[in-house]
């Protein structure tokens, strides 16, 4: 049985407290999904706040057109286009890094093993290369390398040859089911409640849809658009994400000195880091969903003149 597509925002209300919201100013949600931080936040908006919006996913995009407010606006790109915004426009940058649960529990959009639909994982089905398409042709030592990289998976050249083998004896993967049943094959044991084929599906919709690479790309974009004291805020999902997250802020948040010219002053830290926190418990008995979710936060400092 197909379960209820509702989408609960993670962290809801700690994210909009995180980013100390000033009435009056523009705000960018850079990963809109269904816009549950967004509604919140414009909550809390003055009549000359502003909110930007960014999805790549044409469902959140009509989900975001549902909102009749002058105050926002929705654009159908994925937050690495962050930078195009106007330098310093930023009082705060939220970035919640989650997979909708309408988008999991959708079997057409291949996100998820549990309901058997077309090998896809786009965000954005209007562009781009599917699972199912890049699997016919890919080599088993790009496929093990992206699954080993991507999903931390320690049987991941194990799943590629079981892939190939597949390829070989019945032609290519095209449905989640064909792939869940290959990685079962393949993968002899497992954490306890952890379906074997959790990681390779992780590491396929990370690469497909390079959202590692977007995320450092946008981080970076962040300290162009926020204005000094504006906030970045970012919910992860897992220890790829947090990990880049967690060195972009640490790296940011110290004078860098330059050892070849010793005597030179130090480039100045652009970031305060003000912590992390993890969903309550009541949170997580609510919705499991959050179980691995790590908020991080961090304030733009004064820009040199």
């Amino acid at each position: 049985m197909q379960e209820t597509r509702t989408h609960r925002t993670v962290l809801l209300n700690e994210a909009i407290a995180a980013l100390h919201v000033n009435p009056d100013g523009h705000y960018i949600d850079a990963t809109f999904g269904r816009g549950g931080h967004s509604r919140l936040l414009l909550s809390q908006l003055s009549a000359l706040g502003r909110l930007t919006a960014f999805d790549k996913d044409l469902e959140a995009v009509a989900e975001a057109q549902t909102i009749v407010d002058a105050r926002f606006s929705i654009r159908h790109e994925g937050f690495m286009h962050l930078g195009e915004m106007p330098a310093s426009s930023a009082s705060g940058v939220l970035m919640d890094l989650g997979v909708s649960s309408p988008q999991i529990d959708n079997p057409a959009r291949g996100f998820s093993f549990r309901s058997d639909g077309p090998l896809d994982m786009r965000m954005d089905t209007t562009r781009g290369q599917s699972v199912a398409d890049w699997l016919t042709d890919a080599s088993i030592e790009t496929m093990a390398e992206v699954i080993r990289e991507y999903g931390e998976e320690r049987f991941a050249q194990q799943i590629a040859k079981a892939i190939d083998h597949r390829r070989q004896e019945r032609g290519p993967l095209r449905t989640t089911a064909e792939l869940a049943e290959v990685v079962a094959g393949a993968v002899k044991t497992r954490e306890p409640g952890k379906d074997p084929a959790t990681r390779t599906f992780q590491a396929l919709r990370i690469f497909i849809n390079a959202e590692l690479e977007e995320l450092q790309q946008a981080l970076e974009a962040s300290l162009k658009v926020l204005q000094p004291g504006g906030r970045l805020v970012v919910i992860s999902f897992h220890s790829l994400e947090d990990r880049i997250v967690k060195q972009f802020i640490a790296g940011h948040s110290r004078e860098v000195f330059d050892r070849r010219a010793p005597f030179a002053a130090p480039k100045a830290m652009t970031l305060t880091a003000l912590g992390r926190i993890k969903p309550s418990e009541k949170e997580v008995a609510g919705n499991p969903r959050s179980r691995s979710a790590v908020m991080r936060t961090a304030e733009r400092t004064e820009v040199a003149a």
